[in-house]
């Protein structure tokens, strides 16, 4: 199957590392589907692409936050572009830091692990069955390392969301060890910028999309786990074979 033939529905596309994956499935000749909840993030996604691929990219307002949201915008993605043959998940936020736990509420926790861990959740429900029984089909995450370490004080609940998330990844590589869709992640231990926002040690969403990019086309062996520590490791990505 070559890439104009498969349809990527790309789950936090309209994000900062979520546009930078969109921008290079793009150019590499994928067709891809973007879901979010503010047309102005969709409308600014368009004009972000590379004019020559906009009419392979689709968009829809839709919310993933919820089982009904979920399934309803699946059934409407899916009147628009018929099928769906790859997923990549880059779905929460970068950053949070409300202050230590004890100045917070409960209702903070739970907006972070709404939008960290169950829109994550609620997504892979709806949409995996999309790909679960295709051999050519991927499903790829996109996770932050702060899971694995308190960033700096009063971002604790960063870490707390992005440990669940780190966890329920593991979770799925172990509860499905032989399903036919190419199932694999991505995990970020370094900050993510724009061209135009950058500082010592971060990465360029531009060439994370590329990596990104790059192991959907090469299709990686299923269940495997792409640590990026910095810069270099993205290069390494695209032009490794064989990881």
């Amino acid at each position: 199957m070559s890439n104009s033939e498969r349809v990527v529905l790309a789950l936090g596309g309209a994000g900062m590392v979520g546009s930078g994956v969109v921008k290079a499935l793009l150019d590499k000749g994928f067709k891809v589907a973007v879901i979010s909840r503010e047309s102005s993030r969709l409308e600014k996604l368009q004009s972000f692409v590379s004019p020559s691929t906009k009419e392979n990219l689709t968009t829809v307002v839709g919310d993933v936050g919820s089982e009904e949201g979920a399934e309803q915008v699946k059934q409407e993605l899916l009147k628009v572009v018929g099928k769906v043959t790859d997923v990549v998940s880059s779905l929460g936020f970068s950053w949070w830091q409300g202050g230590p736990p004890h100045t917070q509420s409960l209702k903070d926790l739970n907006w972070v692990m709404e939008t960290l861990l169950f829109s994550t959740f609620v997504s892979w429900k709806a949409f995996f069955p999309l790909v679960r029984d295709d051999s050519n089909s991927t499903y790829t995450f996109i996770t932050g390392g702060a899971g694995e370490k308190l960033l700096m004080p009063g971002t604790g609940f960063l870490t707390v969301g992005a440990a669940s998330t780190l966890a329920f990844c593991q979770v799925l590589r172990e509860e499905y060890p032989e399903v036919p869709c190419k199932l694999n992640q991505m995990k970020i231990n370094a900050g993510v910028g724009t061209p135009e926002r950058m500082a010592p040690g971060f990465l360029n969403h531009l060439e994370l999309g590329e990596a990104v990019a790059t192991l959907m086309e090469r299709r990686s062996p299923s269940h495997s786990v792409v640590t990026v520590n910095c810069p270099a490791d993205l290069k390494t990505v695209c032009l490794e074979r064989n990881l």
